[in-house]
């Protein structure tokens, strides 16, 4: 079903290619995307600027940076994506969640994303998570999703009068990347504008061997589509 124009979404947008392609597929089905990238604290600016380009190359109607410190500093810490940690640069164990999980990042987010969704009169959140491709991150899977969306439905004003249900929109759930490639490359994504890497060089290079750029690099791979991520050993 393509709604009309009128019809406001939240998309959160990290400046990464899942949240992207999130976003394209938001954007193609006639939602007005307002795009939500948070400050958290993270050890590189480099997916913020990211993500504003993307929102300018997708047509997004605005993006907004939340400043919300996650970060040691800020009193919380112990993720290698926040704080002076080295970032694995080999596949994890089975079962194990990884240290570049950010403790409760996507309720955080998903929570300040549902009171923006609440001031502008939207009823959708667009989130890029996938439980396919992804690192082990308990915040990435359909449960999650699906509770937070129970709750959510019972937060705001016009849910709890029954005027409207909220809608968290997770497409590339059950996405490989190279499935999330083809959807996004087929919806005219340029994902040149992108950064995925945990670890990124000072110049910006992808470090090629952190879990994100490993998803990555295969995914395009296995798409069948040149990467155009420029990495550190190029």
């Amino acid at each position: 079903m393509i709604l009309q124009d009128d019809n406001k979404a939240v998309v959160l947008l990290s400046g990464g290619l899942d949240s992207a392609t999130a976003l394209a597929i938001a954007k193609n089905a006639g939602f007005a995307c307002h795009c939500l990238s948070f400050d958290y604290g993270q050890r590189h600016m480099l997916e913020l600027a990211a993500a504003a380009k993307i929102t300018g190359h997708l047509g997004g109607v605005d993006h907004r940076i939340v400043k919300i410190d996650l970060s040691k500093d800020g009193g919380f810490g112990s993720s290698a994506l926040t704080d002076d940690i080295p970032v694995p640069k080999q596949c994890q164990p089975d079962g194990e969640i990884p240290i570049t999980y950010v403790p409760a990042r996507n309720t955080i987010f998903l929570s300040i994303a549902l009171g923006y969704a609440e001031v502008i009169g939207a009823f959708d959140i667009f989130i890029g998570v996938t439980m396919v491709d992804y690192s082990g991150y308990p915040d990435c899977r359909q449960e999650f999703i699906t509770a937070f969306e129970s709750m959510a439905n019972l937060a705001t004003i016009a849910t709890v009068k029954g005027e409207q249900k909220l809608k968290i929109h997770a497409p590339l759930i059950a996405m490989s990347k190279a499935e999330i490639i083809t959807t996004g490359t087929d919806l005219g994504v340029d994902y040149s504008l992108m950064h995925s890497c945990y670890d990124p060089t000072d110049k910006g290079l992808a470090c090629g061997k952190c879990d994100s750029c490993r998803f990555r690099r295969a995914g395009f791979e296995e798409a069948g589509v040149p990467d155009p991520t420029k990495y550190s050993y190029q």
